[in-house]
C-alpha cells in the first residue's frame, strides 16, 4: 500500500501535507495512512473520524496516524479511537526525526491510547522555518507558507490553540522558495499561512513589503496570489502593489465573519462594518477588477434577525463575489461556546439563506464577464480559474498549468464557459 494523506481544512494544511508525504515517503515507511485534520467547525472534527473508520475499513492493516488542528487541541479523542495508531501534534509532524521513529516499527500501535499520543506544546514554538517544497507535485498552482499561528483571540475560533502564536518566515527564505518553483515551471503561486496580514520577519517588514519583494527579485513568476487576509491589518505597501502589479492577481479572499458591529465586537474582531466597506471600496479603486471573497458566520451567539439581516446586506455592500459560508458551531474552550446559543434550526436557515445570497451574488458577477477576455490557468484539461479566481469551462481541451487567453461566451451559474 502507497501513503495515503487525507487533508482536511486550509491550505496551509495542504501544504503541510505535501511536506508530510515528502517525509513518509523519503524514509521508505509503507503501509502508513495519515489524516492531517481541521479543527475549525465541530463538523469538521466529524468528517475527520468518519475518514479514519472509513479507511480503517478498506485498509485494515493500515498504520492510521492522525494530526493537525483537531490533534493538537484534542488528541485524547482521537487517540481512544482504535483505528489510530499514533496522533501527532502540529509543529511534531513537520520535524523528520518524529517520522523517522516510525522506522524503526511502524506496524505497532502502543498499547493504550495515553502513549499514542506525541503532542508538544505549540505555545512554546516560537519560530517556523521554510518548509522543503520546490515543486508543485502535478497541481496547477503552488503554496507558499511565510507565517504560521495567531495573536489575535476572537472568541469564536480554536485555531491559535491548534497552530500557537504568530510567527514568520524569513524574506530571503520566502523568496528563494518561489524562486525554486520558478524554476520547475509552476505558473502561480500562492502565498499561505494562518494570518498572513500579520507577516512580520526581518526588521519587521509588512505582507506588502514581501510581495514586493517577491515580483521584483523573480521576475519570471507568472502569477503571484494571496490566501485569506485579515482586511484590517492590510498595510500601504500591500495596497500599493495590489494597484500597481499587474502579476498580483485580482482575487482577494477577506475573513469579515459578520456585519454587524455589535456581532464583531462579541467576536472580538478588530473591525467594524464601515472598516471592511471602506476597505473594498479602497482596494476596487486601485484595482478596478478586482475580485473579493469572504468567510462569514451565520448564526453567532445572541445574534437577532436585524443582526443577520446586516451580514445579508454586507454581500452587497462589499461588492463579494465568492462567499465561504460557516454555520455557527461551538467549540469546546472558546468564549463563544460559553454565551446563549441559537437554535440549531435557526442557524441552519440562517446559514442557507446567506448562500442563497451568495449564489446570487456569484450569477451576477458571472453575467457581467459575458463578452470579456481573461487570462486562464487550466487546472484541469476541461476547467481552469480566471486572474479573479473565477471557473473557467473551455470549449475545447487546454493542458494543465497553461496560461491562455479566453473569450468568455457564457456562463452556467456556477461558471463561465469559454468560447
Amino acid at each position: 500500500m502507497s501513503t495515503d494523506i487525507l487533508t482536511f481544512g486550509c491550505r496551509l494544511n495542504a501544504y503541510e501535507s505535501d511536506v508530510i508525504r515528502r517525509h513518509v515517503e523519503g524514509m521508505g515507511l509503507t503501509n502508513i495512512a495519515v489524516v492531517n485534520t481541521c479543527a475549525v467547525t465541530a463538523e469538521a472534527v466529524r468528517q475527520a473520524r468518519q475518514a479514519i473508520r472509513a479507511h480503517a475499513r478498506v485498509h485494515p492493516n493500515a498504520h492510521i496516524v492522525v494530526t493537525g488542528c483537531a490533534a493538537q487541541t484534542d488528541p485524547a479523542t482521537f487517540a481512544e479511537m482504535p483505528e489510530v495508531a499514533r496522533v501527532i501534534g502540529n509543529d511534531d509532524k513537520l520535524q523528520a526525526r518524529v517520522w523517522n521513529k516510525m522506522r524503526v516499527a511502524p506496524a505497532d500501535a502502543p498499547p493504550c491510547a495515553a502513549e499514542k499520543i506525541a503532542v508538544s506544546d505549540i505555545m512554546a514554538t516560537k519560530s517556523t522555518v521554510a518548509l522543503p517544497i520546490d515543486s508543485r507535485d502535478g497541481r496547477t498552482r503552488a503554496f507558499v507558507q511565510v507565517q504560521n499561528g495567531c495573536d489575535h483571540r476572537c472568541t469564536f475560533c480554536i485555531i491559535p490553540f491548534g497552530r500557537g502564536n504568530s510567527r514568520s518566515v524569513a524574506v530571503a527564505d520566502i523568496v528563494g522558495q518561489v524562486r525554486r518553483l520558478v524554476e520547475h515551471d509552476v505558473p502561480e503561486v500562492v502565498l499561505t499561512g494562518v494570518d498572513i496580514t500579520s507577516y512580520s520577519a526581518d526588521g519587521a517588514p509588512r505582507l506588502g513589503t514581501l510581495v514586493k519583494r517577491i515580483l521584483r527579485e523573480v521576475p519570471d513568476l507568472p502569477r503571484l496570489r494571496l490566501s485569506s487576509i485579515d482586511s484590517i491589518e492590510a498595510d500601504g505597501d500591500l495596497l500599493d502593489a495590489l494597484a500597481t502589479e499587474p502579476r498580483l492577481m485580482p482575487h482577494l479572499h477577506l475573513s469579515l465573519q459578520a456585519g454587524d458591529d455589535l456581532i464583531l465586537k462579541r467576536m472580538k474582531r478588530r473591525h467594524l462594518r464601515a472598516d471592511a466597506i471602506a476597505f473594498c471600496r479602497t482596494a476596487r479603486r486601485l484595482r478596478p477588477d478586482i475580485v473579493f471573497g469572504a468567510d462569514i458566520i451565520a448564526g453567532f451567539p445572541t445574534e437577532t434577525e436585524a443582526m443577520f439581516a446586516r451580514s445579508l446586506d454586507l454581500v452587497a455592500d462589499c461588492g463579494l463575489v465568492h462567499l465561504h459560508v460557516f454555520p455557527f458551531s461551538p467549540r469546546p474552550g472558546t468564549p463563544a461556546a460559553r454565551m446563549p446559543q441559537l437554535d440549531r434550526a435557526v442557524i441552519k436557515e440562517r446559514a442557507q439563506r446567506l448562500r442563497e445570497c451568495g449564489e446570487a451574488a456569484l450569477r451576477s458577477h458571472l453575467r457581467s464577464q459575458i463578452g470579456t477576455r481573461h487570462s486562464v490557468l487550466s487546472e484541469s484539461s476541461a476547467i481552469g480559474r480566471t486572474e479573479q479566481f473565477t471557473r473557467v469551462r473551455f470549449g475545447t481541451p487546454i493542458a494543465p498549468g497553461r496560461i491562455v487567453e479566453v473569450m468568455v461566451a457564457g456562463e452556467d451559474g456556477q461558471q463561465l464557459i469559454a468560447a
